[in-house]
């Protein structure tokens, strides 16, 4: 009996809440990046589309402080959003060869000043993100469309 009563204490301990809240395990395992650090455009928060890839995942807003004068390069935008592996900046053709998210393009035209450019972020093996993004050099930010894309 003492082996089963050791294996039920056992099983007890490793139940047992250790103090940290879900959500706080969950963010730090959540991965991406920096998306918003200043006021979002209200045609971004009505956009309702999702990426299609191997896990279908919501495009979300992005507006992010910046003094530019334009686009940033792909390095600026990585410093920008806090990413410290492989950035690429892809044409909007081979983002959107099917002219499926045309209304995520017209949304952040609409939010910028009508430039759009798109950076590609690998996370991790097949996670990444991509980030449709203008410039609106009124307010000082860059402001779009990012979403996690799982490429197998």
């Amino acid at each position: 009996m003492s082996s089963d009563a050791e294996y039920a204490a056992f099983l007890e301990k490793a139940n047992q809440d250790t103090g940290v809240s879900g959500g706080a395990s969950t963010e730090s395992k959540k991965m991406g990046t920096k998306a918003v650090n200043t006021e979002v455009p209200k045609v971004l928060n009505q956009v309702h589309e999702y990426y299609l890839s191997d896990a279908d995942e919501p495009f979300e807003p992005v507006s992010l402080k910046w003094e530019g004068k334009g686009l940033p390069s792909e390095d600026e935008f990585a410093s920008l959003v806090g990413h410290e592996g492989e950035i690429s900046k892809i044409s909007k053709s081979d983002f959107d060869p099917r002219d499926q998210y045309k209304n995520v393009i017209d949304a952040v035209k609409e939010a910028g000043d009508g430039s759009v450019s798109v950076f590609r972020l690998e996370l991790s093996g097949t996670r990444s993100e991509y980030y449709v993004v203008s410039v609106d050099k009124e307010r000082g930010r860059i402001v779009g469309l990012k979403a996690l894309a799982i490429e197998s």
